[in-house]
């Protein structure tokens, strides 16, 4: 057990008198999706298959949307980020936005969730935000378009994955980013750092 699960010197929650971590809750929340996608997930039906009360989740987990968040945000700390001393910004968004699709694709029974919440939240989510808005900075996109850029291409990906992962073929469900992503994802940036006169 990790400190972070236990702490001998306070109280203890429901959820860790029970021996319950918060992994063994995303691990928990992670099969039911797989079983039954996200209109299957409750935190009454999380318990039963955990085997505790109710009660003990919410010593790791504040709500069912709390739940999910952290399902997502677990889920991009898979997602692979440039070397810091890349010299091609446009060449870091890539990566990330490629590796976010890949990520996505193999674990495509959170796509709906993405969509549902609107993104993720978190420390992995926050941590990609602010690279890409750094390297959005250095391509020369504009300071007050930053965070819409973000969004856009955020909303793109995420979109891509929802679209290759609805087609029931082996070539639909593939995690290598299909080459219509990658142009499209190029036409993306492009119009960003385009100079002003161009747009």
């Amino acid at each position: 057990m990790n400190a972070e699960d236990f702490d001998a010197t306070g109280p203890r929650g429901p959820g860790q008198r029970a021996g319950l971590t918060r992994g063994a809750v995303l691990d928990a929340a992670r099969t039911v999706l797989s079983e039954g996608g996200a209109g299957t997930l409750t935190m009454r039906g999380l318990a039963r298959r955990l085997e505790v009360a109710p009660n003990a989740l919410y010593s790791h987990v504040s709500s069912r949307d709390d739940l999910l968040d952290a399902l997502l945000d677990d889920v991009l700390g898979l997602v692979g980020v440039p070397s810091p001393g890349l010299a091609d910004p446009l060449d870091g968004i890539r990566t990330i936005m490629t590796s976010t699709y890949s990520v996505l694709i193999e674990h495509a029974v959170l796509v709906p969730v993405f969509l549902v919440r609107q993104g993720a939240r978190g420390v992995n989510a926050v941590r990609l935000g602010v690279l890409m808005d750094a390297m959005l900075r250095r391509a020369g996109v504009e300071e007050s378009a930053v965070a819409e850029a973000r969004r856009v291409l955020i909303v793109h990906t995420i979109g891509f994955a929802a679209f290759s992962t609805a087609v029931d073929t082996p070539v639909g469900r593939s995690a290598d980013p299909p080459r219509a992503f990658l142009r499209s994802l190029d036409w993306l940036l492009t119009g960003m750092t385009a100079p002003r006169s161009r747009r």
